[in-house]
């Protein structure tokens, strides 16, 4: 049986003439506005039904217990606060805690994975073998189990204050922390802290001014010597000018526990070395694959040119693998911010031990699992900006 051959229309000739269903644009619009309607029921939903629970139970809502008493003390603060002062500083001594550990911890964890990733590729067999056993370890013992190992140590390992070690003159060890002098407060640091902020703001200027000279002359200036140098002779020469303060604040027993100078608590302890042993193996790896990326001829002709295996790392190596570094690289850094939660697994008032402290008083737990959420997403966006930043810096850009 012959077929009448179909006839095509002019509307299905015409593009944005055919009926919406046969057009991939309109079908596309259509399908977003439903999913958009869909979204929005749902939450309605969500939103309504909360409502009504809360009103049945007689729980009150928002962020007004906010400016109350908390009526708790902080083990461990940034800044001093009592039991008299409000949930928001509380939050917001949480919140500085955790903000403090994840800095410290990214800036360990970077040196330390870095170190160990080198020393995988090294020539040396021993060094080789103790950073790959070091990797295969840390990486395979959840994290909470290393938080608990550490903590542990501190706790069971070391004496009571009365029985402290002392290692060295102001020094002491126990299962208190670590305490040790720290210099007397004087105007002399402040004017140390703007002169080593100067130092760094003259020796990045330097840095910018010594690649255009090189890119110009050949000439490598000495950018680090000169950073090392002035950072280390500015804050000096701001010693001297104050009159070269000596005082120091030692700590001294009293009673079961030390007064003055500076105490590393065990949980602080016990989390940082938990985050900076366990992301440091993952970053190991990352840097080790970053360099094997980069191609063997680069580094057989930058040796052919008389560059020493320092200077073939430094200045041909790491450059190029930074590129392949950096986007895993980010996705460690905020697996680490995101893992100090689990700090509440050993006492350290973190953002998290405290939002839940203040749940148990309040029963605001909407409200405190929102702030949760909230300063983890601006703590894991701002990280992800800066290394966007960064990565967009050192992309090699086609001329």
């Amino acid at each position: 049986m012959n077929r009448e051959p179909s006839i095509t229309t002019d509307a299905e000739l015409v593009p944005g003439t055919a009926a919406f269903w046969r057009d991939p644009e309109k079908r596309a619009i259509v399908f977003q506005v439903v999913a958009l309607i869909l979204v929005a029921f749902v939450s309605y939903y969500l939103y309504s039904n909360t409502q009504t629970n809360l009103e049945r139970q007689s729980i009150a809502t928002g962020f007004g217990f906010l400016d109350k008493e908390a009526g708790f003390e902080i083990g461990e603060s940034v800044f001093a606060f009592s039991a008299s002062d409000s949930y928001a500083d509380a939050l917001l001594v949480g919140a500085l805690n955790t903000i403090k550990v994840s800095f410290i911890g990214i800036f360990f964890t970077v040196i330390l994975g870095t170190v160990i990733g080198v020393s995988r590729l090294s020539s040396n067999w021993l060094v080789a073998k103790i950073a790959a056993g070091y990797i295969e370890l840390m990486q395979n013992i959840p994290i909470l189990l290393q938080l608990f190992f550490w903590y542990a140590i501190f706790y069971e390992s070391f004496p009571s204050p009365r029985e402290a070690l002392n290692p060295l003159s102001g020094v002491f060890l126990c299962n208190r922390g670590l305490v040790f002098a720290v210099p007397e407060a004087h105007a002399a640091h402040a004017a140390m802290g703007w002169a080593l902020v100067a130092a760094l703001a003259i020796s990045w200027g330097l840095h910018r001014w010594g690649k255009i000279r090189q890119a110009r002359t050949g000439q490598i200036f000495p950018s680090i010597l000169v950073a090392i140098g002035l950072t280390l002779t500015l804050p000096l020469v701001a010693w001297l000018l104050y009159g070269a303060p000596t005082g120091m604040d030692v700590p001294k027993l009293n009673g079961f526990n030390f007064k003055g100078g500076v105490t590393v608590s065990p949980e602080f302890s016990a989390l940082l070395l938990g985050l900076v042993f366990y992301t440091a193996a993952f970053v190991a790896e990352i840097v080790r694959a970053g360099i094997q990326s980069v191609g063997r001829g680069q580094i057989e002709a930058a040796k052919a040119v008389g560059l020493n295996t320092s200077q073939v790392l430094h200045l041909v190596v790491l450059p190029q693998a930074l590129r392949v570094i950096i986007p895993p690289l980010t996705s460690q850094l905020l697996n680490l911010i995101k893992n100090s939660s689990l700090a509440i697994a050993i006492g350290y008032s973190d953002f998290v031990a405290i939002t839940n402290t203040t749940i148990n008083q309040t029963g605001q737990a909407i409200e405190g699992v929102a702030l949760i959420m909230l300063v983890y997403l601006f703590f894991s966006l701002s990280t992800s900006l800066f290394m966007n930043i960064y990565n967009k810096k050192m992309a090699l850009v086609e001329r």
